[in-house]
């Protein structure tokens, strides 16, 4: 079964691939934001480079998908390089709590977002869906993580998730047509 018969939408395999990537590049710059501001030698530290370690390889992946299907990046990486690690630094700098909200809900629409395009996808793709199941799955580690490690605990909590959470959705929003 192919996940879509004729007559429907297809699902846009490059679209969804180009969100992905601007997404796990983006992740990368937040950590490496968190890292540059909590150093090392911490356990939240310890924590983040981690989780970076596992974004790296996802955006490794992806990297390489796009190359053998010839999709473009987004024409905002430059603008998520630099709003990603700022996002990361600023994070830190108010505490490790704060960090590890702003990880908590960025893996939150992360989680929501694969599950959407998992769904989309059906069958039609099963390489690019497994991708998206592995990855999935470590995301939900990382927000597991981020609460075992005080994510509520943060000083105005409520607030800086729900404005990570906003951003994530318009960054989401935007990757995939620009």
């Amino acid at each position: 079964m192919s996940g879509w018969t004729p007559g429907e939408r297809r699902p846009d395999a490059a679209a969804m691939l180009r969100v992905d990537q601007a997404g796990e590049y983006g992740a990368t710059r937040i950590y490496a934001g968190q890292l540059a501001v909590l150093g090392r030698g911490t356990a939240a530290s310890h924590q983040v480079a981690r989780m970076a370690a596992q974004e790296q390889r996802h955006l490794a992946r992806f990297n390489a998908l796009m190359a053998e299907r010839r999709v473009r990046p987004t024409l905002l990486q430059p603008l998520w390089s630099v709003a990603g690690f700022a996002l990361g630094a600023a994070t830190a700098l108010l505490s490790e709590q704060a960090a590890m909200a702003c990880t908590e809900a960025v893996e939150t629409e992360i989680d929501r977002h694969y599950a959407s395009q998992l769904a989309e996808l059906g069958d039609s793709d099963p390489e690019f869906a497994a991708d998206i199941k592995d990855f999935q799955a470590e995301e939900l580690e990382h927000r597991d993580t981020a609460r075992a490690h005080g994510a509520a605990d943060a000083a105005g909590y409520p607030l800086l998730t729900a404005a990570i959470r906003a951003g994530c959705r318009a960054a989401i929003s935007l990757s995939k047509r620009i």
